[in-house]
């Protein structure tokens, strides 16, 4: 037996607003298990926070529907004994082991009651079929049902970023790692078409952050919660998955696409877009990290952009020159390549109709879908 990742989040800097401190709220998670195990242990960050956050009590449960729990063996989740723990500024915790036996494709609900006022700082904004997230005001930890009048739902996961399983030895995870690609749909489905083959040994990880960029990050309050750079994430990240063999990696795009004119918004100014061979620098030196960590990659290339609104051959020389390269890389396990999937066929440089959400940049829903088979397809070995 062996521990796994079956489920996670990325760590980012949550949008600053007036009320970024909550106080007497129940946050509660369901988690799709992809695989199943006998023991479980959460890990929870406040990597992004610049103050102490304390979870003063945590409970796992089997979900019974997006809202409910059984109280038939719920666990309170404990810290080294404890039942309150304190995250500091910055730092991440485990929690003990818990003795809970759940199947495969079993769904878990992670409840946790912030009795304080928190700063909602470290947190994944997150959607996709298996991506639901609720608040509820008061202690309701132990709530077999959160009342509706006191209940909102929520995209963004604070604070839990990992679930551990002690399963199978033949058992093992997968990162997804990149920018809003991943976080908006694609490692759900990609979790989704792994559950979907009857002999699956695969859990998806989740370290994808919505706006990330490879090299840069912003340092203003209007932009911070597009997240830390993936030359900054990128070891912290991959290191605390238990049990994974290889690493999805999607990332280029908002390099690309973000940087506007300072006549536009002065925060995303033209300096800021790639040189050429800057963004294979920075894939590089990540795909080394994860050879360290022995890690396959599986790199994928930049989907098609042309009618993006601020379109130009600048950002299209960029996007092949890095798609070329990806492709030529030969001491990395596969190219996934999501260019050619979705590019039009009397077009190249543009999405297909059917893999455009409309504004030209953005995959769509039977993109992302199309793009889960793919990746797939590496994964499991039926490509090379």
């Amino acid at each position: 037996m062996k521990w796994v990742t079956v489920w996670g989040n990325a760590p980012s800097i949550t949008e600053h607003r007036p009320e970024t401190y909550a106080k007497d709220i129940t946050l509660r998670y369901p988690v799709t298990c992809a695989l199943g195990g006998e023991r479980v242990r959460l890990h929870f960050s406040n990597s992004c926070g610049g103050e102490p956050v304390t979870l003063s009590r945590v409970t796992l449960a089997r979900a019974m529907g997006d809202r409910e729990i059984s109280l038939h063996n719920a666990r309170l989740v404990t810290f080294g004994g404890e039942e309150s723990v304190r995250i500091p500024a910055g730092g991440e915790v485990f929690s003990d082991e818990i003795n809970f036996r759940i199947k495969p494709k079993g769904v878990l609900s992670v409840s946790m009651y912030l009795k304080d006022f928190t700063p909602m700082r470290s947190g994944c904004v997150r959607t996709g079929p298996l991506s639901k997230g609720f608040f509820s005001l008061g202690d309701a930890t132990f709530a077999p049902v959160l009342p509706l009048d006191k209940t909102r739902a929520i995209d963004a996961f604070y604070f839990l970023c990992g679930l551990d399983l002690l399963t199978e030895d033949d058992n093992r995870a997968v990162i997804l790692f990149g920018d809003g690609l991943g976080s908006h749909g694609l490692a759900d489905m990609l979790a989704v078409e792994c559950m979907n083959d009857p002999y699956n040994r695969t859990a998806v990880v989740c370290r994808a952050s919505g706006g990330s960029r490879m090299l840069r990050e912003y340092s203003c309050l209007a932009y911070e919660h597009l997240g830390l750079s993936g030359e900054r994430r990128f070891a912290r990240e991959i290191s605390s998955v238990s049990g994974a063999d290889s690493v999805v990696f999607c990332q280029g795009m908002n390099d690309i696409v973000h940087p506007a004119g300072a006549d536009v918004d002065p925060y995303r100014p033209m300096s800021d877009l790639p040189a050429n061979g800057d963004l294979e620098r920075g894939a590089k030196g990540m795909f080394a990290v994860a050879s360290s960590n022995g890690l396959n990659v599986y790199a994928c290339t930049l989907s098609p952009i042309k009618g993006w609104r601020i379109y130009a051959p600048v950002r299209e020389e960029l996007r092949q020159n890095f798609n070329s390269w990806l492709r030529s890389q030969a001491d990395i396990a596969g190219c996934i390549d999501f260019d050619e999937l979705l590019k039009d066929d009397s077009d190249g440089l543009m999405l297909a109709a059917q893999y455009d959400c409309g504004d030209h940049l953005h995959p769509s829903e039977n993109a992302l879908k199309a793009m889960a088979k793919l990746a797939f397809e590496y994964i499991s070995g039926q490509r090379d």
